[in-house]
């Protein structure tokens, strides 16, 4: 029942009179004025029978006022009968001419004989034919409608209706806007000339109204309604084409972009490969730090991108596969070589490639240390030993011997024993040259041709140098017996100063000599060394005293006893200003050894700040990915609430590891600095970069892949018409048999798990062939798992469907008028512009005999289309239908599924093993409401033509929220 109430409107008696003569001129009469035609009753009940279809009781024929309060009653009480709960309007008012008593009853009957039928996607009737009308005027330019007043001032609203269903009534594109008048009487001239709709509204009122009148409105507008509802039919079928035709050209596109990307990506891959795996050093530290340089940037500016490129491509090509397994496709095959497990393949190269180039340079840069540190060593030693060799070979050729003094004799053979004796200790600086040389040799120094040549030259210079001293030794001892007289004094200082020279050289080569460290604790040892130096250097003064009190007494003993020198000592060079010059020398170096291992200490404090500074972050990242990852595992595992739940906790899940991203940042600079640094170990952490990289890249990969598998669940869910019910039902058991929460079923799990929702799979060679058919559709690449996507795929197979080929071919035939082809002028017509050219260059010329030029062949095309659609998901046994009442062997019944207001209609496909599913199943309880409809045709003629009439709505409307 319904409530009404009206209020007057000027334009209402002209609309709601040109509506009454609209039907009445049907039954040969009209009426002139609307509040005193109606009085007596005649004319209404006759309106009434008029757009009702119905026969109305006798009306009473006599001209007293009670006979015309009986007619009117039986008219109330129809219009009641109907479902219109009529307030405070009586008979009595009619009769005495209430006119808006009179016009309220007339606009009742317009919403409930010309408006309340009129629904669009379970809207009111007010909000139904608003709809339609925005669906229809939505491609017109300067039509916008909002309401039923303001909205049709202009007239472009009627003109578009008009337009639409019959464009060669008017010329649209002729229309303008600021000229309503125009417009508005084209539409209402052209409606009453060729729509057979009279003209019910005034132009000059509807302009000169701020608000025309609503209600007058959408009488005249649901005129038009009616008028045009025959061509639903033909929209309806060309919505279905423009839905089938969509969801493969998305597929198309998709297919094309899943091909781009991939190939790009191979090609960065194939590009960066050979750089990564390039090997060739650089001869200088500064080129191996340009190297290390120019892959930091890779890793932080151009492999970031490509990592989300790949993740991105693997879901993109798990998205397509589950379209096209939704719409009954052929799965798609990527051109040879760009599969994901190609990709897969070539993105592990890739990283083997990055991890051996890292180690690579990381060692180049070591030995390169190692290298520059030996080379300065090399050249100091070389340099100290080729100074002190300078002029020994001439000195040791020298036949002074053969005309010296006895006296010079003993001072030359004293004077050659004291060169032995340096000569010896220099045989260990010779050996240190040798070995620095060879191991310069073994770590492939750049200069190594250089250095063998000076080690060579000073190893030759060396044999010679020993041969030489061996032959003078022969000849001074030849001579020795010929002289007798040697300076004691002169012999004790060469003996005791030559050593004491070798060790200020030493020292000093020892307190220049360059160092290299890692550790606080390699820093403190030479520390401790130098102290341990330091502490010897009093002993070595009075060694040095001893020494020039030697020279000291010889200077005594000469000016004492008027003795005739030559001015030097004949037994060695040196000479007390010689050891005064180095040992002030080794007292000057002394405090600048300390200043540099000052300074290195620090360096190495600072170098364990930095360790510590790492490792305290790494330490706090590490666990925290390892445990995000095991949460995000718990969570595709577990079951909280729908999906969508799911997805917005999972996508929350996201944005808060997305937000720990500066951490990540963070942790990069402070490994920056110690590479910078050149720290290359760090015992405070188990936790490398590289771990953290690698842990953190996976940690986003993983988190996309779930989100991806919800969204592809609920993209299956609800093109399956799956309840939220049935996917718990459907994840309880899965995780229940799933005993180590892999996430995978075995194929001993994955049986278990069907029969427990009531498959019927015996333990016979019956059963096992079944069940390796089942097992060929969920595991197509025989790896011996089930993973929960494909088990919601098959299980959303065995309850639903889509449309089919059969469909499809229907459709077109509409568009063709029920001809065996379509024209091309028809596609266009019908369909949007790209989806009718698409339809017109893949349909072949039709070949039958009744075909005309240009006829187009659309049923090979929409076998095409769907290629793989047969026979829906399976049949039930059902109990005894209550209207029949079979017998206990009761035929197969089809299954009818209404979920999430999708509608499928199932044929008895062929019969076939299929899991048993009593009254009292589980699976059958969720599979709710449910249908079930008996397969066999009625013999009535009129009840099979209303389920026809019923097959056709529910297609059509399931049809319809599948384009929404």
């Amino acid at each position: 029942e319904r409530e009404l109430t009206f209020s007057l409107s000027s334009h209402s008696p002209a609309t709601f009179t040109a509506w009454c003569n609209s039907h009445l001129r049907k039954a040969g009469t009209q009426i002139e004025n609307i509040e005193e035609d109606f009085r007596d009753g005649l004319k209404l009940m006759l309106l009434l029978e008029v757009i009702s279809g119905e026969r109305l009781a006798k009306p009473e024929r006599g001209k007293m006022r009670v006979h015309k309060i009986s007619n009117v009653n039986k008219a109330l009480d129809f219009i009641a009968s109907k479902g219109v709960k009529l307030v405070s309007i009586g008979a009595e008012e009619i009769v005495d001419g209430n006119a808006k008593m009179t016009l309220g009853m007339i606009w009742t009957i317009i919403l409930r004989f010309a408006i309340q039928d009129i629904s669009v996607e379970e809207t009111s009737a007010k909000e139904g034919l608003l709809l339609w009308c925005q669906r229809k005027t939505a491609p017109y330019k300067n039509v916008n409608i909002q309401n039923f007043h303001i909205s049709w001032k202009d007239g472009l609203g009627f003109c578009a209706l008009i337009h639409r269903h019959r464009p060669e009534l008017i010329d649209y594109g002729k229309l303008r806007k600021d000229d309503p008048m125009t417009n508005l009487n084209t539409a209402f001239d052209v409606a009453e000339k060729y729509l057979d709709i009279p003209k019910m509204l005034d132009a000059e009122d509807i302009v000169g109204t701020a608000r025309p009148d609503e209600k007058a409105i959408m009488t005249y507008v649901s005129s038009f309604y009616h008028a045009f509802s025959g061509a639903q039919k033909a929209e309806t079928a060309a919505n279905r084409i423009c839905k089938v035709l969509a969801v493969n050209q998305e597929n198309e596109q998709l297919m094309e972009d899943y091909e781009k990307l991939a190939s790009d990506l191979l090609e960065w891959i194939r590009r960066t490969i050979p750089w990564l795996e390039n090997r060739l050093p650089e001869n200088t530290m500064q080129a191996m730090q340009q190297k290390l340089e120019d892959f930091r940037d890779y890793r932080r500016l151009h492999k970031p991108p490509k990592v989300q490129e790949k993740c991105q491509l693997e879901i993109n090509f798990n998205t397509l596969q589950t379209k096209l397994r939704l719409s009954n496709r052929p799965a798609f095959m990527p051109s040879e070589g760009k599969m994901v497990s190609d990709i897969n393949n070539a993105w592990g190269n890739l990283e083997g490639a990055e991890k051996g180039y890292e180690e690579w340079l990381l060692n180049e840069i070591r030995r390169l240390e190692r290298l520059d540190h030996l080379a300065e060593k090399f050249r100091q030693k070389a340099a100290i030993h080729e100074a002190w060799t300078e002029g020994k070979e001439d000195m040791l050729q020298k036949r002074d011997y053969e005309t010296a003094s006895l006296s010079e004799i003993k001072a030359l053979l004293k004077k050659h024993e004291a060169f032995e004796s340096d000569l010896a200790a220099h045989q260990d600086r010779v050996e240190q040259i040798a070995a620095i040389a060879q191991e310069l040799n073994e770590l492939d120094y750049y200069d190594s041709p250089s250095v063998n040549a000076r080690c060579q030259r000073i190893c030759d210079q060396w044999d010679a140098l020993g041969a030489l001293t061996q032959k003078r030794s022969e000849a001074l001892q030849r001579t020795e017996k010929l002289l007798e007289t040697i300076d004691q004094l002169y012999l004790e200082f060469a003996k005791r100063a030559a050593p004491f020279n070798n060790w200020m050289e030493g020292a000093m080569e020892d307190l220049q000599d360059t160092f290299i460290v890692h550790t606080i604790e390699e820093i403190q040892g030479l520390s401790t060394a130098h102290e341990q130096f330091k502490a010897t250097l009093p002993e070595a003064d009075k060694e040095r005293q001893a020494i020039l009190g030697i020279h000291n007494e010889i200077a005594k003993i000469v000016q004492t006893y008027h003795v005739n020198m030559a001015g030097t000592n004949p037994y060695t060079t040196i000479n007390p200003q010689e050891i005064n010059a180095k040992w002030d020398k080794v007292r000057q170096l002394v405090p600048q050894r300390d200043q540099a291992l000052i300074e290195e200490h620090a360096r190495q404090q600072n170098n364990e700040r930095l360790r510590r500074q790492f490792a305290n972050q790494a330490n706090i990242i590490g666990p925290w990915i390892q445990n995000k990852m095991e949460e995000i595992g718990r969570i595709s595992i577990e079951m909280h609430g729908t999906l969508e739940d799911q997805l917005t906790h999972l996508r929350q899940y996201e944005k808060s590891i997305v937000n720990y991203k500066p951490k990540i940042d963070q942790l990069e600079g402070d490994h920056q600095l110690i590479q910078e640094a050149l720290i290359f170990d760090n015992k405070h952490t188990n936790y490398t970069m590289e771990h953290i990289r690698v842990g953190w890249e996976q940690l986003l990969t993983t988190i996309a892949r779930t989100i991806n598998e919800i969204e592809n669940q609920i993209l299956t869910r609800d093109a399956k018409g799956i309840s939220q019910d049935q996917l718990n039902e459907f994840r309880a058991s899965f995780n229940h048999f799933d005993r180590d929460r892999s996430g995978t079923l075995g194929a001993e799990e994955f049986k278990a798990c069907l029969i427990s929702l009531g498959f019927d799979i015996a333990n016979d060679a019956q059963g096992e062939n079944e069940f390796s058919r089942i097992m060929s559709i969920v595991d197509p690449n025989r790896m011996g798992i089930v993973t929960f996507q494909a088990f919601i795929d098959f299980m959303s197979r065995e309850t639903a469907d889509t449309d089919t080929a059969d469909q499809v071919m229907a459709s077109f035939k509409v568009l063709a008028g029920d001809k065996n082809y379509i024209l091309a002028d028809e596609l266009r017509r019908e369909l949007p512009p790209d989806q009718a050219e698409y339809c017109i260059a893949r349909m072949a010329p039709y070949t039958g005999p009744d075909g005309v030029p240009g006829a187009l062949d659309y049923m090979s095309f929409s076998t095409a289309l769907r290629p793989d659609s047969g026979p829906p998901a399976y049949l039930l046994r059902s109990p005894p239908h209550p209207l029949t009442a079979p017998s206990p062997h009761s035929c197969p019944t089809t299954l009818i599924f209404c979920m999430s207001g999708l509608i499928f209609l199932s044929p008895p496909p062929p019969p076939r093993p299929r899991p048993t599913c009593p009254a009292s199943s589980p699976l059958l309880h969720t599979l709710s409401p449910l249908y079930l409809l008996p397969t066999q045709r009625s013999s009535s003629p009129g009840l099979q033509r209303g389920r026809e009439k019923m097959f056709v709505f529910i297609f059509l409307l399931s049809l319809f929220f599948f384009s929404s």
